[in-house]
């Protein structure tokens, strides 16, 4: 039961030190030219840095709108933080899960094989040993069938972040 209703409830929090830092460097990231603002462009790169998808444009708007009502140039540091700190806090992070799930996902099979988490793992940390994606993959598949479900998959992610 527990399950069922936390997927769908949104779990608002409060904005911790660790959330500023990130969007932070999230900031420094994309303002490449260390112009001290994010253009139109770097706002897009920034929600898709912190969130996993590129914002619509009226979402771009509705950021940059911010910006031109104090006369700026483009988003700075301060307000990123504001608004994108906002929408962390919002954060539905079932729906996140299930994102990075279905990427993962790639055949739509509703399950993640050994050679699905080896490709995973070399799209987001190709530098790590192959060996670490086996291991991953071993502790995560927890009824030990060869198959990483969504609930195997969620709980290994709510385990990591329960955790940090």
């Amino acid at each position: 039961m527990f399950s069922y209703t936390r997927q769908f409830t949104r779990q608002e929090r409060e904005i911790t030190e660790s959330d500023k830092k990130m969007i932070a460097r999230v900031f420094e990231k994309c303002d490449e030219d260390k112009k001290g603002y994010l253009s139109r462009e770097d706002v897009k790169m920034a929600v898709v840095m912190l969130f996993g998808y590129k914002p619509s444009k009226s979402e771009t708007n509705f950021f940059m709108e911010h910006a031109l009502q104090g006369n700026l140039p483009g988003v700075p540091l301060d307000l990123l933080i504001s608004l994108m700190g906002k929408k962390l806090a919002v954060a539905d992070q079932y729906d996140r899960t299930r994102h990075i799930f279905n990427a993962f996902d790639v055949h739509c099979r509703g399950y993640l094989t050994m050679e699905d988490f080896q490709k995973a793992f070399i799209r987001v940390a190709p530098h790590l040993p192959q060996r670490t994606a086996q291991e991953a993959f071993r502790e995560v598949d927890r009824d030990s069938d060869g198959h990483v479900s969504f609930k195997d998959f969620e709980h290994a992610i709510s385990y990591g972040r329960d955790n940090l």
